[in-house]
């Protein structure tokens, strides 16, 4: 079970989304700048000041995960705002970066066999 309180649960819980979104974040951007620098170097510059955009994950509720060891996101939302938040998270703060990052890192293996092909016929 929990062995702390409901702010202590509260508190795990908010440092828990707030550095995955900021993890994902992270890569995302790392993976946009890379695909810029590769693909496109002309404006590959221009994004290496790119700040980070987060949710705001204290608009969330947060308890005992369903075996108690751990707190989380309460996902059974009660209330319509907090379930389109919760929707809202998971599509712009997970699905959109995992699919950005896919992108990226496929136009950077395309770049580099099309250069790779160049090279040999040279």
């Amino acid at each position: 079970r929990w062995l702390f309180n409901q702010a202590v649960c509260t508190l795990y819980a908010f440092c828990g989304v707030l550095f995955g979104l900021c993890s994902l974040t992270s890569l995302t951007v790392l993976s946009t700048v890379c695909c810029l620098k590769v693909c496109y170097p002309a404006y590959g510059r221009c994004w290496d000041a790119l700040s980070h955009l987060y949710l705001n994950p204290s608009l969330l509720t947060y308890g005992p995960e369903p075996y108690g060891t751990a707190c989380c996101i309460t996902w059974k939302a009660s209330s319509r705002e907090a379930t389109l938040y919760i929707l809202a998270l998971f599509i712009f703060c997970y699905l959109l970066p995992c699919l950005l990052i896919l992108v990226s890192y496929s136009l950077i293996l395309w770049t580099v066999r099309v250069s790779r092909r160049a090279v040999r016929q040279h």
